[in-house]
């Protein structure tokens, strides 16, 4: 985590990431794409539908290989990389022209902690349990910690993907993986999804400062206006001489709805059943 001289009031108190031990080279551009970008509009009809969303700077995506697409080949590591469009750093793979033909295929992965150039991971059933091996549930041995975790066999990892986090298996039950998230939460896998050992690259992202307002605009964040500071026409927190309180016993949004500590999760969703115990409440 890199700290900063307080020489301006914007400064003071930023905090940002280190980049010193990523690979100083551009982006693969085989593995790059153009996305276009919503900036909160609907496509249908042009309307805001998300607001607080717009501008930022131009990127590219970089297609990541969240599967694993070849089996059984170890890959290279010959670069680690940062990705605007996520908080964990990512590494580029390159597998023997042996495997992919004439030409040695490339792929960018989430990059583990700890994971470093020139390492070899290999994606298959039954591996080793090092940092970027990626296998199925049932191998991994209990108290071990995963990442990028498939919750149905073969359509790629959904789960624990954010700098810094890992999941940790607790149990083998039956056909089954019980699993602890990172919130607390314990649920059940089905053993033939992949996962990949260790955890996420970057886990000092928690304690990034943006410190100024200028650099939440180039990340596509636009103002956000507190509801209290406007009129009553406008939000439901508006009004009132001076500083006010809401007035309200609960926050709402500006359409009238309930805004903090509402349950959103379908009670009657098909995967509750898979749920062993609940994230603890704060």
């Amino acid at each position: 985590m890199k700290t900063y001289k307080p020489t301006t009031p914007s400064r003071r108190g930023m905090t940002g990431i280190d980049f010193s031990l990523l690979t100083k080279k551009k982006a693969e551009k085989s593995l790059l794409k153009y996305v276009r970008r919503s900036v909160g509009r609907s496509k249908a009809s042009g309307r805001i539908t998300v607001r607080h969303k717009g501008g930022g700077v131009k990127k590219l995506y970089r297609i990541i290989e969240f599967s694993q697409s070849i089996m059984d080949a170890p890959a290279k590591v010959i670069a680690l990389e940062y990705d605007p469009n996520r908080t964990a750093f990512i590494a580029l793979i390159e597998y023997p022209s042996t495997v992919s033909g004439k030409v040695p295929k490339r792929q960018y992965i989430i990059a583990p902690q700890d994971l470093k150039v020139g390492d070899s991971i290999i994606f298959s059933d039954k591996a080793l349990l090092t940092a970027g091996n990626r296998m199925k549930l049932k191998n991994i041995s209990v108290g071990t910690a995963v990442y990028n975790i498939e919750l149905e066999p073969g359509r790629g990892g959904i789960l624990v993907r954010s700098a810094g986090s890992a999941a940790q298996v607790l149990a083998q039950e039956h056909s089954f993986t019980n699993l602890k998230m990172p919130s607390g939460e314990v649920r059940r896998v089905k053993d033939e999804c992949f996962a990949s050992i260790g955890m996420v690259s970057n886990p000092e992202n928690r304690f990034y400062t943006v410190g100024k307002a200028g650099k939440s605009r180039l990340k596509g964040r636009r103002p956000h206006v507190r509801g209290s500071a406007m009129n009553p026409v406008d939000h439901p927190h508006g009004g009132g001489e001076g500083r006010q309180p809401i007035g309200l016993k609960h926050p709402k949004t500006p359409w009238g709805k309930p805004a903090l500590g509402v349950k959103t999760r379908y009670r009657k969703k098909w995967t509750n059943k898979y749920i062993i115990s609940r994230r603890k409440k704060k």
